[in-house]
């Protein structure tokens, strides 16, 4: 029964989502607006960790089975991608690439930014 709880709160806040995706114009999938919905229940403490946290370990571990038809489908399309798998995979790759040198400099900005607040802290209780 407590799974069953856990993961109709769970649902609950997809459901949510998908009513956001529906009323706000934005392009955003309805999965991330109820993504960010438990994880601003979470931080605020609105939603107890442990109201869902077995199911959402649970779910984390089959993650992996969900991808499954996902690649049957892609095995299956195979005549249809092997003209297109080389530009795919270039741009995978340098897609990738850019993304992680973005978010290691906007990580590196933060935390100078970060230091630098916190010096400023430092000093201004020594003085």
């Amino acid at each position: 029964m407590k799974y069953l709880k856990q993961f109709g709160i769970i649902l609950l806040l997809s459901f949510v989502g998908e009513l956001l995706h529906m009323l706000i114009p934005l392009p955003i999938p309805a999965s991330i607006y109820g993504i960010v919905i438990l994880f601003v229940g979470l931080e605020k403490k609105w939603i107890p960790l442990s109201a869902i946290e077995e199911t959402g370990k649970f779910l984390v571990e089959i993650m992996p089975v969900m991808f499954i038809p996902a690649a049957v489908g892609l095995l299956d399309s195979w005549s249809t991608l092997k003209a297109v798998f080389a530009p795919y995979l270039i741009i995978t790759a340098l897609s990738t690439c850019i993304v992680m040198a973005v978010s290691g400099r906007i990580i590196q900005s933060l935390l100078h930014w970060h230091r630098k607040d916190r010096k400023k802290e430092t000093q201004t209780e020594k003085g």
